[in-house]
């Protein structure tokens, strides 16, 4: 069955845009985790961590042109965990940073 858009399909209200990224992100308690960002939109995105993270949990995550960005993760699952981003990039800075991180 084909849905179209898989944003509307799973509830999302973004289209995501894949990338491979390589980010660093720091927890609340401080501790420094690397991240693998597979898929990005202006309010969040998906990573897959070797760490435990909870859902509900704040990070900081460092994005290219970005500095370090506030992030909840909202759900995590078998290694992977989907965060929203505490402000949503701008359109056109998002388009630099996607540039940036599909290079």
């Amino acid at each position: 069955m084909a849905y179209g858009n898989a944003a509307i399909a799973d509830g999302r209200r973004e289209n995501r845009d894949e990338v491979h990224y390589r980010a660093r992100a720091i927890d609340a308690d401080g501790r420094s985790l690397q991240l693998l960002v597979v898929n990005i939109s202006p309010g969040g995105f998906m990573a897959r961590c070797d760490s435990d993270i909870a859902d509900g949990s704040r990070l900081r995550i460092a994005l290219p042109g970005r500095g370090m960005q506030m992030a909840q993760v909202r759900w995590a699952l078998g290694g992977r965990i989907g965060c929203q981003l505490e402000r949503s990039i701008p359109l056109a800075d998002y388009h630099q940073l996607l540039a940036t991180l599909t290079r």
